[in-house]
């Protein structure tokens, strides 16, 4: 009779055990069997072979994958986070050779529905929610380098802590040995297999992040970050993986997975995962040689049709090898034909000596677009219209509208631009805002001696009035005035033009001074500001640089300045004269500027 107590008391307490312990790990050794034990949204799906595909080579979407509960990361006695630890292996194809589309993460959040947006957000945050208040951890895999959130290149980890601006970041690579000599470069979206470890230890408050393309763990990770995630974590929360393409995509692979709370997360071993499956061209061998097979034979069949398909070929458009290469969406002729109502004057935005840009909605997806036709008279050629495509349509800046797509046929260049429903695009008019900034832009280009953007350039350098209001905040202001000057010029002159370039610039409309308080600085009826605005920072409601203007209403007599447009005045040529009869002194610097251009 005892021993029948005993063992049911045992059969008790062991029924007791899995209710008591918390959950604290779980291992995918390829996803074949996991597909009622995994939470997925967005395009990602498991594949026949066991590979879960977060994104497929498709613009513009994201994929997700949560294990389903969630786990408890926080000790409630102390409120201090636990250690954990993470492995996974990943291969990502990208469309285009060398060009990544957007990336993935890990993720550690309150939440499995995030909410987010694709492209540079990585399906883990949208446009608003980009501070601490979410909760959430990451540790990105980047294959686009977003200047809007300051990435270091397109080939990089981050460390992420509520928002997609790395809290620390470094450039992808593996070390070999255990010295720094041993380090090697690793390409995210070379199409291969790697590994990666996460491990986070919460007695010493710090992240390190290694990867490897082998299942051997290098001795230093390439990434350390020192933080405490307890004030950041939650009691509960979610561990995940996140994927997402842009206007360049890529298929983002996971091969395996695992995860453990205090403690290493159990093993993946390369050889036993699942591996990527054939290459697409591969796949469609048979189809192609089917329908080269067909057509042969239709020929053969029907000269007239041959005749009609010969012509057909020869007025085709031609893909050569370097457009395969550039990444951006390449448009049909009829596609942009018809989204401008055959280039119609009725939707003509500008035109100049590049050429003309048309308004235009693209048919199937409507957006609204901008489609600039390089003119056959001008200079831009073929190596121009390349270098285009491949720089600007790479970069991802604020102040850049985004090049969408392009098309090319025979000496026929067209881009394809976000439409700006805007200060000038919009209407087709230049008004006193307008005329502003342009004027604004006039200086900086002055006394620069640079455009105002230049897409060869470092990414701190890229947009001109970021990086004079960079060096003006550093008080390096005359590092940025052009070299060709010799030094020549007066240095109060030449500090009033940066400053006035600056006021002008701001982005916010109704934070520039007007025409006619540009012209009270420029005669010195009235000093600039010793504290100026962020051109970049928001606009609080106030009627900006018009406050120093309080004391003098209506005292400046009305001036034929205010109201001249400063587009129509720099195209006609007048520039000069016109200039020069404002002020007699900051302007003498144009002025030198135009006799020795």
């Amino acid at each position: 009779m005892g021993y029948l107590v005993d063992f049911f008391s045992a059969l008790i307490f062991l029924s007791i055990i899995p209710v008591s312990n918390q959950l604290n790990e779980f291992l995918y050794s390829g996803f074949k069997d996991a597909a009622t034990n995994i939470t997925l949204s967005g395009v990602s799906e498991i594949q026949k072979n066991g590979m879960l595909r977060l994104t497929n080579e498709t613009s513009r979407l994201l994929g997700h994958a949560f294990y389903p509960s969630p786990f408890k990361f926080k000790n409630s006695s102390n409120g201090k986070a636990l250690s954990f630890s993470t492995s996974f292996v990943f291969i990502i194809v990208p469309e285009y050779p060398k060009l990544g589309g957007h990336g993935l993460a890990f993720t550690i959040a309150t939440t499995k529905d995030l909410k987010a947006l694709p492209s540079q957000y990585l399906g883990l945050l949208n446009s608003s929610v980009v501070n601490l208040t979410n909760h959430l951890f990451a540790v990105e895999f980047d294959t686009v380098q977003d200047f809007e959130f300051g990435d270091i290149n397109d080939n990089h980890i981050g460390v992420d802590i509520g928002s997609l601006k790395s809290n620390a970041s470094a450039a992808a690579a593996y070390y070999t040995g255990d010295s720094d000599s041993s380090k090697q470069d690793l390409n995210l979206k070379g199409g291969k297999p790697i590994q990666v470890w996460i491990d986070y230890d919460s007695f010493q408050n710090v992240v390190d992040v290694t990867i490897s393309p082998t299942s051997k763990k290098p001795k230093i990770p390439i990434l350390s970050y020192h933080v405490d995630l307890s004030s950041l974590f939650e009691e509960y929360m979610y561990v995940g993986l996140s994927a997402s393409t842009g206007l360049l995509a890529s298929s983002h692979y996971m091969l395996g997975w695992s995860f453990k709370l205090n403690g290493q997360a159990p093993a993946l071993d390369l050889s036993s995962l699942p591996s990527l499956p054939a290459d697409h061209k591969k796949q469609h061998t048979s189809l192609v040689i089917g329908v080269s097979a067909a057509i042969v034979v239709f020929v053969i069949i029907s000269i007239s049709t041959a005749i009609y398909l010969i012509r057909k070929i020869k007025n085709a458009d031609i893909i050569e090898d370097w457009e395969l290469e550039m990444g951006p969406h390449r448009y049909s002729y009829q596609e942009l034909k018809k989204a401008t109502n055959n280039f119609s004057e009725k939707v003509l935005l500008g035109k100049g000596g590049f050429g003309q840009v048309y308004k235009g909605i693209l048919p199937d997806s409507k957006i609204e677009v901008a489609v600039k036709r390089i003119s056959k008279e001008s200079t831009q050629g073929l190596q121009e219209f390349v270098s285009e495509i491949a720089s600007i349509g790479r970069l991802r800046h604020r102040n850049l509208v985004q090049l969408l797509g392009w098309y090319r046929r025979r000496d026929d260049f067209l881009l394809v631009y976000d439409y700006m429903a805007n200060e000038l695009p919009r209407t087709g008019k230049a008004t006193e805002s307008s005329d502003v900034y342009a004027f604004g832009a006039l200086l900086l280009e002055v006394v620069c001696g640079r455009r105002p953007v230049e897409p060869k350039a470092l990414p701190e350098e890229l947009v001109l009035v970021d990086l004079v209001w960079e060096k003006f905040r550093e008080g390096r202001a005359l590092d940025v005035i052009d070299r060709n000057l010799n030094g020549d010029y007066n240095e109060s002159e030449v500090m009033m033009v940066i400053k006035l370039g600056i006021m002008c610039s701001h982005a916010a409309p109704m934070a520039r001074p007007s025409m006619r308080q540009v012209v009270r600085y420029l005669d010195e009826e009235v000093g600039i500001p010793q504290n100026l605005r962020d051109p970049n920072s928001a606009y609080d409601g106030v009627k900006g640089m018009s406050e120093v203007f309080d004391d003098f209403p209506n005292s400046f007599a009305s001036s034929s300045f205010d109201k001249m447009s400063t587009c129509s005045f720099m195209e006609n040529g007048d520039g000069g004269a016109s200039f020069a009869s404002l002020s007699t002194s900051p302007l003498s610097l144009l002025r030198a500027r135009g006799e020795t251009g």
